[in-house]
């Protein structure tokens, strides 16, 4: 990072010298988001390469923001967790997504669709309460996407556990929903309505009505879809 130095004593160049290089604060935004592996990160940061998220976290752990540590229990590898450091950023990253929310235009956020993302994003934040009695699977279909990105399995455990399969898992699916990704990613956003998405036709939820039902209280909106759009 000395390379890119703004050779300024204020601790806003310092603090910019380690936080604004190209990918650093959605790397933070996804180990807030409870990402600890490095395969998850990935998931999050799909278009980024895995040699540069490699170095984002060594220079993250240098500058004392993250930690890395051996996993635990069975699994092999690494896991990669906040220090109080960076868990003292969460206020200035929401602050962050809090104002793009507000003042970046809808036709700029909705030029930049991406189905991996969507749904990974949409899958962690998963509330199934109260639990189903048997597992759940939701199929959701983009129509407007090319394979392999037009069909996700989300599905949902009895114990609350949720998965997302981008390979048919073989499970008997009890909610479809028929979409394009523009509408969803809106949908997401909080820029529309569920009511006001099924009424115009441009999403079609298929399967029994208590599924329907489970499926929309389940499912969140982003943590900026409350934030209220600036006025022009």
């Amino acid at each position: 990072m000395a390379t890119a130095s703004y050779r300024q004593f204020c601790p806003v160049a310092m603090a910019a010298e380690v936080l604004c290089c190209r990918w650093t604060l959605l790397v933070v935004r996804e180990l807030m988001m409870g990402s600890s592996r490095f395969n998850d990160l990935r998931r999050g940061v799909p278009r980024m390469s895995t040699a540069l998220l490699a170095k984002r976290l060594k220079e993250l752990e240098a500058a004392g923001i993250v930690a890395r540590t051996r996993a635990t229990g069975a699994a092999e590898g690494h896991e990669y967790h906040l220090t109080p450091a960076g868990h003292e950023l969460r206020p200035i990253v929401e602050a962050v997504g809090a104002w793009g929310q507000r003042w970046v235009t809808t036709e700029a956020t909705l030029r930049h669709l991406d189905a991996n993302l969507l749904m990974w994003d949409i899958r962690r934040h998963v509330h199934p309460e109260p639990a189903p009695e048997a597992r759940t699977t939701v199929e959701f279909i983009f129509s407007d996407r090319p394979q392999p990105e037009r069909n996700y399995w989300l599905i949902v455990e009895p114990a609350s556990d949720v998965d997302l399969c981008m390979v048919d898992p073989g499970f008997e699916v009890d909610v479809y929903v028929s979409t394009d990704l523009r509408t969803l990613t809106a949908l997401w956003l909080g820029y529309l309505g569920w009511a006001q998405a099924c009424h115009s036709g441009a999403l079609r939820l298929t399967g029994a009505p208590e599924r329907q039902s489970a499926l929309r209280r389940w499912l969140g909106t982003s943590q900026f879809a409350a934030v209220p759009r600036a006025v022009a």
